[in-house]
This record gives structure tokens, sequence and C-alpha cells, in this order.
């Protein structure tokens, strides 16, 4: 069991040393009860499922994913307040596998001696290699602890498939800034374990900008509320006041939240061909920044847009191809930060173009008879023919060529007979595609009146 101090666990012990304030206001301001946790209702909400668990003491194994900030840790702490389980918590970056059999050696002790249950807390549980995750199933799986991990990243790639059948996947939401004026309030007020006696104001530019810079993680707004307190000088009525600039200078500059190998990423890169393919290029140029910013590659971001070129724009701008291309090799060329002016250039051509996936498709429907149906041979007229032999087999026979007959359109099928009368590209009728369109009907239509 954890060691004991004057009657204490060593956990108690710490506990009792965030209360008296030697610990970050961060870890001061985790709620003691539900009602001071901030936001998170679908889950906590009256009969929500967390809030039922909690109340019946019926708590199953979850992962609780969520953002930076949105209050995993404090929710894990909570429930075994609640719910009066032992808690151990761990963190997979500094800890492994033996110190979690330490941890569950001691949840045997506590339910031998105590019959007292043990809540198993593992942060950034996503961080654990499979042979470690594999070694947290057998103690969930006996009830010698109810496991909760935490993860800012998706559980169905970063979690092991057995692990994710034995609990509960909860998704926390981002919190909004409703929910970070509450928090931010409450530690200025606080007297006991806030900032309520350092007699901290914000000005409402500051506040705002503490708000913005913060985006819904509650630590980061804490921890720049302390240094604030820590470093602003009190005016001749006592009042430490914060303007826009002070607050500024606390937060510098805080990274961006995208991880290259994470969601964020991934999420990102989405939003970003999404807003182009949806002609929104205000959008579009926001997620470009974004990335920019995150110091994303600006190789894959080029990539992207050559994709998005051909995929979402296609033949109603042929147009959209090159230029896609051009930036690609512009940013090659200047390389960045002056780099981001041709992708940016890029980006709004795309977004502004007509739009259409026609080509894509037509590719899509071909594969899929390629790949589906029979292999059919290439028609007699089509082969090149080489050799005598070939030519008395009929290779190369009526083919007609194209330039020889009036606009170079000799009206010949040359699909193979068996499938000629299918189609796979079908023209949009967006920009330079619906002149595509009217040429074909127009081939079509006048090679039907010359063979009747």
């Amino acid at each position: 069991m954890a060691a004991k101090r004057g009657g204490e666990t060593l956990f108690e012990h710490l506990g009792k040393q965030r209360e008296a304030g030697s610990a970050p206001l961060a870890a001061r301001m985790r709620p003691r009860t539900l009602e001071e946790f901030t936001g998170q209702e679908h889950i906590l909400g009256p009969g929500h499922i967390l809030e039922r668990a909690i109340a019946t003491k019926q708590v199953p194994s979850m992962i609780l994913w969520g953002p930076p900030g949105s209050g995993k840790t404090t929710l894990a702490r909570l429930v075994a307040g609640l719910t009066g389980a032992h808690f151990i918590g761990l963190s997979a970056v500094t800890s492994g596998v033996a110190d979690l059999r330490k941890g569950v050696e001691e949840a045997r002790e506590l339910r031998a001696m105590e019959d007292r249950p043990t809540i198993l807390f593992i942060d950034e549980v996503h961080r654990f290699n499979k042979a470690q995750q594999d070694a947290i199933l057998p103690h969930v799986e006996n009830g010698t602890v109810t496991f909760i991990g935490a993860t800012t990243e998706n559980p169905s790639f970063e979690v092991i498939a057995a692990l994710l059948s034995r609990t509960r996947v909860l998704v926390l939401k981002p919190l909004t800034d409703e929910h970070m004026a509450v928090i931010i309030d409450r530690a200025l007020t606080d007297t006991e374990r806030g900032l309520g006696n350092e007699h901290l104001e914000l000005e409402p530019e500051a506040r705002a900008f503490l708000l913005t810079v913060a985006s819904g993680d509650a630590r980061v707004a804490l921890n720049a509320l302390e240094l604030a307190a820590q470093i602003a000088q009190p005016d001749a009525g006592g009042v430490r006041r914060v303007g826009r600039a002070f607050m500024e200078d606390v937060l510098q500059r805080r990274a961006p939240m995208y991880d290259k190998a994470g969601d964020s990423h991934y999420d990102t890169v989405s939003a970003f061909i999404k807003s182009v393919r949806a002609s929104d290029p205000d959008a579009a140029v926001y997620w470009l920044a974004r990335m920019i910013e995150a110091g994303e590659d600006p190789m894959f971001i080029a990539r992207r847009i050559v994709i998005s070129a051909a995929e979402d724009v296609g033949m109603a701008d042929p147009n959209a191809l090159g230029i896609a291309v051009a930036a690609q090799q512009a940013v090659h060329f200047v390389g960045m930060p002056e780099g981001a002016i041709p992708l940016a250039e890029a980006v709004v051509y795309l977004a502004t173009a007509p739009k259409s996936n026609a080509s894509y498709v037509a590719l899509n429907r071909a594969l899929e008879e390629v790949r589906s149906g029979q292999q059919y041979p290439v028609p007699l007229h089509l082969r090149n023919a080489v050799t005598g032999l070939m030519r008395s087999l009929g290779y190369g026979k009526d083919y007609k060529y194209a330039h020889d007959h009036e606009g170079s359109f000799a009206g010949q099928r040359n699909l193979p007979p068996e499938i000629e009368d299918k189609r796979f590209y079908e023209p949009g009728d967006q920009g330079y595609e619906l002149t595509v369109r009217e040429r074909i009907e127009t081939w079509w239509r006048n090679t039907k009146q010359k063979d009747e």
C-alpha cells in the first residue's frame, strides 16, 4: 500500500498540500464537487451516463478522450472522490509496467483490508505501447481496478482493440468561452485556493485576449493568471491591473494545438480540403494559415493543393492544376516564409474556381470495371500491326485515323465490344466542362446523323 505519513497515505498528504496552496493554481482549483465542475454537460448533466454512474457508484472502466485542458484528469479524480474509491494516478510518459504492477498490488491490498475499490488512472494512455496496454487487461477483467485512461488522440487508432472492448469511450468537448469565463472568475475571486487575495483585475481587452489564446484549455488560462498575479505590480490601492499588452507579455505566444502526427493534423487538413471544395476562400485561407503557423511541411500542403485541383476543380477549370503545380514549384524555389504567398494564391484560385469531380468519378468507375469485370481483349482495330502475321490476323483493320475526319473526330468506339455502351466520364455543367459536354454531345450527334 501507499506509505503512511501520520495516519494518512502519501496520496492523501499530497492532496492536502495542493489544498494548502503549494501546488500550481491549476491544481489548486481542481473542482471538488460536480457542481464546481465546468463543462461536459453531455456526460455529467442530470440523467447522463457519468452522472448516473457516480450516483450509483457503479463506475465502468472508461477512456476519456478530449483536447488538452478539457478536464480529463480532474474528472477522473472527481469520480474517485465522489464514489469513495482509492485513486492511483500514473502518466504513460513516465511510468511503465513496473509502476502498473505496484499500483495493482496496492489496489489488491486495499480491497482485502478495507474492501475499498481503486480507480487506476493513466494519463496520456496512448503513449503506452501494445505490451504495456496489454498489461492492463487482466486487472480490468478481474475487477481489481476500475481503469480510467485519458488521451488527446483518437482511441480508435491509439488504444488496442482488446482494451477498447473493455472500456467505454467518453468524448470530452473543448470548453467554450462561457465555460472558460466561469473558471477564470472563480480563480480570481476564490480566497481559499485561488487568487482572491491577490486583487488581480483583468481589463476587458486582456480578458478577451486570454480567452482567445487559451482556446478552451483551462490549464493555459489558469497558468497565465497565476503568472500575472506573481509579476503584476499593485497600484496605490493594492489592485494588480492587467491590460491587453501585459497579458500578451505574460502569454508570449502559445504553440498552436497541432500535432503533425495526430488527430489535429488530419482534422485541419480535412477542414482545409473541404473548405476549398465548398468554394469558401475565407475558410480555406484560414485553415492554410493554421497549418503554416503550426510548422506543417509546405510540400505536404502543396501536394494537397495539387490533388484538390485535379479531384475537386478538375475539368471545370483545367488551368487549376497548372496553377497548383506552379505553386508547388514556387514554394520549392523560394522556400518559406515567402512560399506561403503562392500557396495562398493557389488556394484562393481553387476555392473560387468552378468545381467538377467528373474526372475523378470517371477514374473510379473505370477502376471498378477493371477490378470487378472481365479483362476483355483489346479490340483488333486498336492493335498495331507490326508484322505480316499480325495484319493477317486483322490487327489494325478498320482503324479510323481521327485526323482524316472532319473536326478530327472519327466517331469510332474504342472500348471492348462487350462494354462499348458504358459511360465512365459524365461531364458536368460548370465552367469549361460545360464546353466539353457540348462538344462531346455535338460529336456523337453528328456521327449519328451521318450513320442515318
